[in-house]
This record gives structure tokens, C-alpha cells and sequence, in this order.
């Protein structure tokens, strides 16, 4: 049997068959430009997390936008530590044999959302498949914790796909949490290629199941990327299959090759292209959508969601 050597090269065989491919160290397009994150609010929250020894996406995935949505409020936990039992071909998030998880994460985490001053926390986690509940108790302690201590703050939650089973999901809606944020990430026909050990129709009816346990009181939101060899049409499609199965909030952004390692980009979608994604979307009926080479699942998280409630 082949030693895995990377998440773009499985086994060592090479997936990736869709023609021209952009070298990963090519100049990126103007329009990704954006200043190093380094205002004093920046700094202080920085110093904040690391001190709580707790693990945040916005650094973790080296998020372009940190900068801004710290100055705005706006962070995304990762719980659950720092290391997932999947292996999907472009994250950044590092995989294998999960640690030992600290019980007082939930209580720690939201001290700093309290302490942080935040107006929206987005909880998510790393996949952890070797749990017994499929870390949905932690995703509850940190929901409940949150709002004992900072009631005010919007709590967002981006989880797995728990396996498709509904008790664990069931347990996270029960909190009723702001968002239930569950993330495709790509058209189905790439799910092989780029989401080894998940799969589309699941995610999807995790998605219509958080809908119909949290009715009114919960928003869905997912989102997907461009660039890993996608259609325009495929992208529409997926949309549509999206709102079919009650999905509110929308977020399309640019896959960007973390290392060498990872699949590679096949092409930059130009901004007028994510406009014109994002007034297709909007005419299929989705209550908030923001379509743009940087724009993240949690990008603007409360703009989106206060969009959401309002047309609701």
C-alpha cells in the first residue's frame, strides 16, 4: 500500500485531471491585495487568544480578511483542538490523531468572546469522527456558555456534517444558536477530488434537517469555493440544490492554495463573475449572499445575518 504523500497527490497517484493548472507560486491578481493585519486592536486580541492557549480559523487558515473582522467584532473559534480526522485536499488545518480535548474549552472560549468585546462569534471545529457524540457537546458547552457570559453577542455555529446523524445535530439546535452554518465547499462532482470522506447530499440534508429542528429562530448559511475546476453552471446548480433544501445565507469565495501540498488552482474568478453569482443567487430566493474573491464563510457573519432576519 502507498504512503499518502500529500492531500493533492493521494497514495501518491495524482487525482487532479483537469487540464491547466496555475503554478503555486504565480502572481495572484491585483484585486487580493490587502494591508497586513497589524492595528492595536488587532494586537491586543492576538495576545488575547494565544494567552488562552485557544486556536481561532481566522489564523489557522491564515484568513485574509482577520484584520478587518477583528476591527469589526467579529471572530471565528475553532474548537475541538487543532487537528481533524479528515483530509480534505484544500485545508489548511492540519490532520491526523486528535489530542486530548480540554473540557474547559467552552468556559474559555467564551471569556474571550466576552473579554474581546464581540458583537457575532462563529463557533466551528475541526471533524472529529473518533467521538463518540461527534463533538456536538462541545459545540452546546460553548453555545450556553456564550450566552451566560455575553448574552448580547450573535452566536453563529459552523459544524461537521456529524456523519449525516441527526442526534448530534439535534443536541447543537436545541440551543437554538443564531446560525447553523454548515459549509459545502464545492459542486458535487468535485467531492472526490477535494472532500475525501464527505459527501454532497449529506451535507445537504444536514443542512434541511438544522432548518426544519430550529424553524424561525435558526438562520442556515453555506457556503462554497471557485477555482478548483468548477462551472458557472455547476456553481447554479448547486445553489439551486442549496435553497431546495431551505439554506437562507449564501457565501461564495476564491479558493487559495494554502502550499504545495494542496490541490492547486485552476483558475481566479474575476470579481464582475462572483457579482454576477451573487444576483443569480439572490434571484433564487436566498435572503443574504456575499460573492467575492475574498469573502470567507464568516466574512461580514453579521452583516449577513442582520441582512437575513430583515427580509425575513
Amino acid at each position: 500500500m502507498s504512503a499518502t504523500r500529500s492531500r493533492a497527490n493521494p497514495g501518491g497517484a495524482r487525482v487532479l485531471d483537469m487540464g491547466e493548472v496555475l503554478p503555486f507560486r504565480q502572481r495572484k491578481p491585483e484585486w487580493f491585495k490587502r494591508p497586513a493585519p497589524g492595528s492595536p486592536r488587532y494586537r491586543e486580541l492576538n495576545k488575547l487568544i494565544e494567552g488562552q492557549g485557544l486556536h481561532t480559523v481566522c489564523k489557522e487558515a491564515a484568513c485574509p480578511n482577520i484584520g478587518e473582522c477583528w476591527q469589526r467584532g467579529t471572530a471565528t473559534f475553532m474548537i475541538l483542538g487543532d487537528t481533524c480526522t479528515r483530509r480534505c485536499g484544500f485545508c489548511n488545518v492540519k490532520t491526523g490523531k486528535p489530542t486530548f480535548h480540554d473540557p474547559l474549552e467552552p468556559l474559555r472560549v467564551a471569556q474571550s468572546v466576552k473579554t474581546m468585546g464581540l458583537r457575532h462569534a462563529v463557533i466551528t471545529s475541526v471533524d472529529r469522527d473518533d467521538l463518540p457524540d461527534l463533538g456536538a457537546s462541545a459545540f452546546v458547552g460553548v453555545i450556553r456558555s456564550i450566552r451566560r457570559l455575553s448574552p448580547g453577542t450573535k452566536v453563529e455555529v459552523l459544524t461537521p456534517d456529524f456523519r449525516g446523524e441527526e442526534m448530534p445535530l439535534a443536541r447543537v439546535i436545541a440551543e437554538r444558536p443564531d446560525v447553523f452554518n454548515h459549509n459545502v465547499e464545492t459542486v458535487p462532482r468535485l467531492y472526490p477530488l477535494a472532500r475525501r470522506g464527505s459527501k454532497f447530499m449529506r451535507s445537504c440534508r444536514v443542512l434541511r434537517n438544522a432548518k426544519e429542528m430550529g424553524g424561525d429562530e435558526v438562520v442556515t448559511k453555506s457556503g462554497l469555493m471557485t477555482g478548483l475546476g468548477e462551472t458557472k453552471e455547476e456553481l447554479l446548480e448547486t445553489f439551486q440544490i442549496l435553497r431546495d433544501h431551505h439554506v437562507q445565507v449564501l457565501t461564495v469565495g476564491q479558493y487559495l492554495r494554502p502550499t504545495r501540498d494542496h490541490l492547486p488552482v485552476v483558475r481566479y474568478w474575476h470579481p464582475d463573475e462572483f457579482a454576477e453569482l451573487e444576483r443569480e443567487a439572490y434571484a433564487m430566493g436566498f435572503d443574504s449572499v456575499a460573492a467575492g474573491p475574498l469573502v470567507r464563510s464568516s466574512y461580514h457573519a453579521e452583516q449577513t445575518l442582520e441582512q437575513a432576519a430583515a427580509r425575513r
